[in-house]
């Protein structure tokens, strides 16, 4: 299947004119009347900007799986067609579609949705101001399209939720042949291990406790290697359950070079049980167990820097990645899952949550990148043979207050707070710059596995 080709829509642009919708009830209605056409404009009175309602050529359309009849399908163009002979008018697809993209029309006397004009949508060609193109799709979409999606829709998650993103696109690029662990945390609370009786992931799933993931996962590994099977071992878990109370088994996996690929999605914090802090919580941030009063001003420790202990393990592949840059995390996650097959990956996963971090459910994917751009969350990844590499250029970022100020849990924060997390961050990227400025002298390496490399007299 070729990419899927969509309607984009940009609010910074629109005006609220309404000459897209009055083209499409032109070009497809009856009687022309904008009442009947496929995209609607309309006015967010909270946000302030106008926004869409238009089918989004889905790729699990919802519209189809609830359709009784079978009347609507994607097609190999992409578009969600409806089959007029079909269709038995129950209406059941506008209550599946929560884009609001199929509705009934009283003059055709049946559900109408976006067919996107044979390709030459008479929407976008009507809006000068360019708020609407016509778009075959990312490039992240050409290339990984085609995959399988393992992860099926009726998530438990809450709004805004970026763990989504995370789980689908590593469980499309990884594969059927996997052996899923998600010890306890968001990840089986959004349905890895079930909901309503039903299991969220196409591939099979256990459920460890926190402490014993890696081990557990260790065993299954290699009792598949013993029956002959090659299969992915692949841990989902947050960063209670591998940097704290699981680190135990992750340390002792990855120093023997386990064939594991262990992703930490690290929310800094256990999320899913009432926003506790953990260790990866950032110093002053706000969390149930490290509350704001006359004498307590949130957390009072720094974040430790679980990357980089992982990375002093020596193992195979260690690598930083946001959801707010997913080309990045296609190319880490590949990387990774073929490393696993000759030792220990790791890949830590910056994954911003709206309910402890207190922002809106609309700014995940700003807040990720703004915590990129700010040296926040540095993107590096870390390869045996290689050493460590920045992926982003981290000499001219934005000030951290801009990182700070969107969220919700440091909004207490005082200057000598601000001062202390504004100087760690920057201690934090000289760290980094200054392993990725190590490089190779005589043939030897600097920044790898301390059996070949920590030998190295850096000052000579």
């Amino acid at each position: 299947m070729s990419a899927t080709p969509t309607i984009a829509f940009d609010p910074a642009r629109c005006d609220g004119c309404g000459d897209c919708m009055r083209a499409c009830a032109s070009a497809k209605s009856t009687h022309g009347n904008t009442a009947q056409s496929r995209i609607r404009i309309v006015h967010d009175d909270e946000a302030g900007h106008w926004g869409v309602a238009q089918c989004r050529q889905c790729g699990d359309p919802r519209c189809a799986s609830v359709c009784p009849a079978a009347a609507l399908a994607k097609g190999d163009d992409g578009v969600v067609a409806w089959d007029a002979g079909r269709c038995v008018n129950c209406l059941i697809c506008t209550a599946g579609c929560t884009f609001g993209g199929i509705a009934f029309s009283a003059d055709e006397g049946h559900v109408v949705k976006c067919d996107q004009c044979a390709g030459a949508p008479q929407c976008v060609a009507a809006c000068t101001r360019g708020a609407l193109r016509y778009v075959t799709a990312a490039k992240l979409y050409n290339r990984w399209g085609e995959l399988e999606d393992l992860f099926v829709p009726g998530l438990g998650g809450c709004q805004g939720c970026n763990t989504e993103l995370i789980m689908r696109h590593t469980l499309r690029r990884v594969g059927p042949n996997t052996v899923l662990a998600t010890p306890p945390g968001c990840i089986p609370g959004m349905g890895s291990v079930g909901y309503n009786g039903m299991l969220g992931c196409k591939v099979p799933v256990f459920h460890p406790l926190l402490t014993n993931t890696a081990s557990m996962l260790t065993g299954i590994r290699r009792q598949h290697k013993r029956k002959g099977r090659n299969v992915t071992a692949l841990a989902l878990a947050g960063d209670g359950g591998a940097g704290d109370v699981g680190f135990q088994s992750l340390s002792g996996a990855a120093e023997r070079g386990e064939q594991i690929l262990f992703v930490c999605v690290d929310n800094e914090g256990y999320m899913n049980t009432g926003a506790q802090r953990s260790g990866s919580t950032t110093y002053g941030a706000w969390t149930a167990t490290t509350p704001i009063g006359d004498s307590a001003r949130g957390k009072a420790q720094d974040a430790k820097n679980l990357p980089l202990l992982m990375m002093w393990h020596g193992c195979e592949y260690v690598a930083t990645a946001s959801t707010a840059f997913m080309e990045d995390f296609y190319a880490k996650l590949e990387a990774a899952l073929d490393a696993s097959e000759r030792g220990f990956a790791y890949l830590h996963l910056y994954s911003p949550c709206t309910s402890g971090w207190r922002f809106p459910s609309a700014s995940n994917i700003e807040v990720a990148r703004t915590a990129v751009e700010t040296n926040f969350a540095v993107l590096w990844e870390y390869r045996r043979e290689q050493g460590l590499t920045l992926s982003r250029d981290i000499d001219d970022p934005l000030p951290v207050t801009d990182y700070l100020k969107l969220l919700g849990k440091f909004r207490h924060l005082d200057p000598a707070q601000i001062a202390h997390i504004e100087q760690h961050v920057a201690e934090q990227a000289q760290v980094l710059r200054e392993l990725a400025g190590m490089r190779s002298r005589e043939g030897k390496r600097i920044v790898c596995h301390p059996s070949d490399s920590m030998a190295v007299d850096l000052d000579q």
